[in-house]
């Protein structure tokens, strides 16, 4: 009999010290810039809908916490931001959720080159004690097209893409090129 009872407070014990981390949420330590650059043109006209919405569910929604910092931009005919705000307790999220809903195209083309160098300058100065994020909404390939060229072709070098019946997302690492050298570098002087 006795050695049931010990058994049990043993369960017990162990229920008590876990159950903290049975509930814990998967939060980050480390506040969030986002750089989101929608594509405005003409040629996201027939999926715009689906593609914001998915930018609502699955960045705003479930991405975006308290101290997180959001900059958007619109790039039609020329980029702008359109918002530059940061995620509180009181809001942010639904700001931005209406600001998405009411979104207006502009222009034949996406004026990508312009938003990504301004977010290359900007993620330059983003404090190492915060994570960096770019995430590209567009229509197609075809309109990264000027962005593949010139100047601004390194800006998305290292960048991952996925594809929608449509649409397309890419996230971006406009700044990671010299950590990557520098590791490289690392990496090799280790080797001999």
């Amino acid at each position: 009999m006795r050695c049931g009872y010990k058994r049990v407070f043993i369960i017990l014990i162990v229920l008590v010290m876990f159950t903290p981390f049975l509930k814990a949420d998967e939060k980050r330590n480390l506040p969030l810039d986002l750089y989101l650059v929608i594509d405005c043109s003409e040629s996201i006209n027939g999926v715009k809908n689906d593609a914001l919405a998915w930018v609502s569910s699955k960045i705003v929604d479930r991405l975006l916490v308290e101290g997180d910092k959001v900059t958007i931009w619109s790039a039609g005919d020329k980029a702008q931001i359109i918002h530059n705000g940061e995620i509180s307790a009181s809001g942010g999220k639904q700001e931005i959720a209406d600001l998405l809903q009411n979104l207006a195209t502009n222009g034949k083309t996406a004026d990508f080159p312009g938003a990504l160098l301004d977010v290359a300058s900007r993620v330059s100065q983003t404090d190492q004690n915060r994570l960096s994020y770019t995430v590209i909404v567009t229509s197609s390939a075809e309109s990264l097209e000027s962005t593949l060229t010139g100047s601004s072709q390194a800006l998305l070098r290292w960048s991952r893409s996925e594809k929608y019946s449509g649409w397309q997302v890419l996230v971006a690492a406009p700044d990671i090129a010299p950590k990557v050298r520098q590791a490289a570098l690392n990496y090799m002087s280790s080797q001999r």
